[in-house]
């Protein structure tokens, strides 16, 4: 099983120039010659290479280069019509076969394939076992065969699929075709599982970097898990993104919240009807909506280059999903976001599910549980953290694009001695109390259970009173994640363990966070700085206008006609030729052809009205870019339910009728729609007059908090009045 060799000079050479004329690339990915290599000389291989590290061009170039036609089993008739569509878009002839075709147009295919007409074909592993397929294809002459998302082979993958295990056959009924298995994420054990179950020879493992420099990762404990989803989704307004939710429950309340916002938000997952969710998907690749709310059910069949975000509104349950699914974004090399909310309880979902499930593979899930846990309560660099957990180590001491390596968190001082105190808590309460009761402990809290059961007089009550009983309850789950602490049984009580007792005698050095300081600004990483310089962004939106224009016209989604990098480096070198158009990263013989006259027009229009040059030599540097934090907080999505009526007018008592909430509550809803929409008048709610006086108040006495304000008007002006003026006043004065 030795590494496989770069291929010979004149291989290479037939490789790059295949590169230049169908994808408009003049250079290798780091490990693409190798496993073109191994793909022009029949070895078998195994290639892990991250998503947006050019997998299927490592199978995709040397089947044009080779004679016959290649196989490529794909397990979602979505993902093959993505390939399939870029491919024809580059001019390389392929075909899917799937139970969308009619019999028909399965025997057009067949009678390509017997011309040697296709270079590709895609089929489902189902499909083709079957006796018949395998007998023809017996006949066709194949270059060699690729196994995409190869990781649903293996039992200890993420996605196991069963039907993937027959495809075992294949070595056996071709022997003398070379057998190659690609997928983004796969462990040692996995790697080995599936050449043992593919029975493949010899097989050479070449396994590329874990690292996605261009993903910038955050890790938060929620709070406001809606109004944070909102913060980036606004920074990113326009963008493309997707939002993992845990249930089902939560992507449809998550996706109605946005679409109330106004943001082009659709729901994806499993109780929907298949039409239902075929629809929300294709308006998501076909630009008609920008984010795709979801549960894990979305994502394998997704070949959209131009995901600017994820997010993920719970906890993944494991390393190897959240590198899957964070990784659906920026695979065009170019930044993008990954944020991560999580709480507790996200862990104690998954915890629940997994052992309900008592399947053979939940010791294994378990613990990628915990390794999950670790890594969102761990203070060390993500991009570290990630590649670690595959066997990998990173280079430099700054990776540049996560919080922890951009300064947005700190470290407390003096974390022993805090850890100590929360230790030392949890065995004074028996260790027969969960994170929530010992937080409030430590924080001195007067509440009646506490008085109750005497523990106001531990030795431990009240020791983190300073710093109160949120920071104290997130503290405990960083220790959790540390192995300081331990949850266990139903009710997630705190047990102290073996690491945390030696820590109680001065072995051990926890590290603990404090919150971000506020209106601290967000660095954006190294990434976006690189992809933007030289960048004329007006001319990027205007390029963008026309791909979405041209991709409708040819019933494509955006990113097949171009990708956001190929946009960007127009913009960047803004060619006035078709010749020039060519040497622009991505720009292909069949995509000048089909698209060069209409894109170097378009350019040279907008550089004349605007006096910008053509014709640009391109240099990129690596400044920093800075981005500033909304900061005002998001509303949450209860909140949001009731905008749609406070947008049309609607009364407070209307609105407490169509939701059936009290009027504490949904006055509530209403100062979040003021302060969200920029409300100046508040006349459709209240008087212009109590504006007036709350006004006049405010300049008397200041408007720190509403008491010295309802005393300034005698005591005659509700509460919630002053709060509905002061919401407008501030937009007033903030416009």
């Amino acid at each position: 099983m030795s590494a496989s060799a770069s291929p010979p000079q004149a291989v290479q050479s037939q490789l790059l120039e295949a590169m230049r004329r169908y994808w408009g690339y003049d250079s290798f990915l780091p490990l693409q010659a190798r496993a073109m290599a191994a793909a022009m000389s029949d070895r078998d291989s195994i290639v892990v290479l991250p998503t947006g590290g050019g997998k299927s061009l490592c199978f995709q170039t040397p089947a044009v280069c080779r004679e016959g036609v290649a196989l490529v089993v794909s397990p979602l008739i979505s993902l093959m019509k993505d390939q399939v569509d870029a491919l024809r878009a580059c001019g390389v002839p392929a075909a899917a076969i799937n139970s969308t075709l009619t019999p028909g147009e399965r025997r057009i295919i067949a009678e390509q394939i017997r011309r040697g007409e296709l270079k590709l074909v895609y089929i489902a592993p189902e499909r083709l076992l079957a006796p018949r397929t395998l007998d023809f294809f017996k006949q066709a002459g194949l270059s060699l065969i690729a196994i995409d998302e190869a990781h649903c082979i293996s039992q200890w993958g993420h996605d196991f699929r069963p039907e993937y295990r027959g495809l075992r056959v294949l070595k056996e009924t071709f022997p003398q075709v070379g057998v190659h298995a690609y997928t983004a994420t796969a462990s040692e054990a996995v790697r080995h599982d599936i050449a043992q179950q593919l029975g493949l020879i010899q097989p050479q493992f070449l396994v590329g970097s874990f690292d996605r420099p261009n993903l910038i990762y955050r890790v938060r404990r929620a709070s406001n898990r809606f109004s944070e989803v909102c913060q980036l989704i606004e920074q990113r307004r326009g963008e493309a993104g997707i939002v993992y939710c845990i249930s089902r429950k939560e992507v449809d309340k998550t996706a109605a919240g946005l679409s109330s916002l106004g943001y082009r938000a659709l729901p994806y997952h499993a109780g929907l009807s298949d039409d239902e969710r075929h629809r929300n998907q294709d308006a998501f690749l076909e630009e008609r909506a920008d984010i795709v709310v979801a549960t894990v059910a979305f994502g394998m069949g997704i070949d959209k280059s131009n995901v600017r975000y994820v997010i993920h509104a719970g906890m993944p349950k494991s390393l190897e999903h959240y590198a899957q699914e964070s990784g659906r974004a920026g695979r065009d090399g170019l930044e993008a976001d990954c944020l991560l909310l999580y709480s507790g309880r996200d862990a104690a979902i998954w915890r629940g599910l997994i052992e309900k499930g008592e399947s053979a593979a939940a010791e294994g899930a378990l613990q990628s549980l915990v390794a999950m846990e670790q890594f969102c309560s761990g203070v060390a660099c993500r991009h570290r953290a990630i590649v670690a957990y595959f066997g990998q180590e990173l280079e430099g001491d700054n990776c540049g694009a996560c919080d922890v390596c951009l300064g947005e968190l700190d470290l407390v001082e003096g974390a022993e001695v805090i850890a100590q105190k929360i230790l030392s808590c949890v065995l004074r309460l028996d260790e027969r109390f969960g994170a929530d009761y010992t937080a409030k402990v430590l924080a001195g809290s007067a509440e009646a259970r506490i008085l109750e059961l005497g523990h106001d007089r531990l030795s431990t009550y009240g020791l983190l009173k300073e710093h109160g009983a949120k920071a104290a309850r997130e503290w405990i789950e960083q220790l959790v994640g540390q192995e300081y602490l331990a949850k266990i049984g139903e009710f997630s009580t705190l047990e102290v363990t073996d690491r945390g007792r030696r820590l109680l005698k001065g072995e051990g050095t926890p590290q603990l966070l404090k919150p971000k300081e506020a209106g601290r600004e967000r660095r954006s990483g190294r990434a976006a700085a690189d992809s933007w310089e030289g960048v004329d962004r007006g001319l990027f939106e205007v390029l963008r206008q026309l791909r979405t224009k041209l991709a409708a016209e040819r019933g494509v989604p955006p990113y097949v006609v171009f990708g956001d990098a190929a946009l960007r480096d127009m913009a960047r070198r803004r060619p006035s030729t078709l010749d020039a158009f060519l040497n622009v990263r991505g720009v292909g013989e069949q995509k000048r052809a089909d698209y060069g006259e209409a894109f170097v027009e378009a350019i040279a229009r907008y550089c004349q009205a605007n006096s910008v040059a053509l014709d640009c030599q391109v240099s990129v540097s690596s400044e920093t870019e800075v981005v500033s934090l909304r900061s005002a907080p998001g509303p949450n999505a209860s909140a949001t339910t009731a905008f749609p009526h406070f947008r049309r007018g609607a009364s407070v008592e209307e609105v407490m009728q169509k939701l059936g909430r009290a009027r504490s509550t949904v006055l509530g809803y209403l100062v979040q729609y003021i302060q969200f929409e920029h409300v100046f008048d508040p006349t459709p709610w209240l008087d212009e007059s109590v504006l007036n006086r709350v006004e006049g108040a405010v300049e008397a006495v200041g408007a720190g908090a509403l008491k010295p304000i309802y005393e300034h008007l005698n005591r005659e002006t509700p509460y919630e009045e002053i709060r509905i003026a002061l919401a407008c006043l501030a937009n007033r004065d903030g416009a």
